[in-house]
């Protein structure tokens, strides 16, 4: 069984996410954004993932350090899915393998 206050975070957690979601959808939902407004949008997820991968960049694990390179090869030519799907899948494989 999940521990209350585990569950607590993990409901507050859902709820910041959708709430910066749709909170983002009902200030812009009028504007036209520009150029630059519209790159920075698109480079967004990218970020959350580095933010993300960002603390194995220090990690003593050769595991983690391979999954990182693996992950940052994957996400110079693939989308975003596929780059989560694979440091998700190197990293487990190679904590296995490697320990």
């Amino acid at each position: 069984m999940i521990p209350p206050i585990n569950l607590a975070t993990i409901l507050l957690m859902a709820a910041a996410t959708y709430a910066t979601r749709i909170g983002g959808y009902i200030l812009l939902r009028n504007r036209r954004l520009g150029p630059r407004a519209e790159a920075v949008m698109n480079a967004a997820p990218g970020c959350v993932l580095l933010a993300v991968i960002a603390p194995y960049f220090v990690s003593p694990r050769p595991a983690d350090l391979l999954a990182l390179g693996i992950t940052v090869v994957a996400a110079a030519r693939l989308p975003m899915l596929a780059v989560v799907a694979i440091a998700v899948g190197s990293a487990g494989l190679l904590r296995h393998l490697l320990g």
